[in-house]
């Protein structure tokens, strides 16, 4: 299917903020989700603390079920970058329209955790 390819180069309402934006929107406001669209295997080794996990992959299967307000703001953030620009269209395609992707967990300056 054409709109998951992540060569396209535009993709409707996209939004990349910077680690320094994503982390005042975590510290300031309650009523957000962190999502974390790497592996599980991934996850486990470090995580930015407050993070869900759903690998982006299993997003058409799980996310409506996890994330209901499809208004709600959501963070985006996977290892480099790369899987938070399909997450974005599967979120998008799904009918979510408050997202946000800050990139990768690599370039992440603040704490991390480890899941295990």
């Amino acid at each position: 299917m054409k709109l998951f390819n992540i060569c396209d180069e535009y993709i409707e309402n996209y939004v990349y903020i910077s680690s320094q934006e994503a982390k005042k929107i975590m510290d300031t406001e309650k009523d957000i989700v962190i999502l974390d669209v790497r592996t599980q295997e991934e996850w486990e080794e470090v995580k930015i603390e407050g993070s869900i996990l759903i690998a982006h992959y299993d997003l058409l299967n799980f996310v409506e079920k996890i994330i209901l307000d499809k208004n709600k703001k959501i963070l985006l953030y996977c290892r480099s970058g790369y899987r938070t620009k399909i997450a974005f269209k599967i979120l998008r395609y799904l009918g979510y329209n408050n997202i946000f992707d800050f990139g990768g967990i690599i370039d992440w300056p603040y704490e991390t955790v480890k899941s295990k």
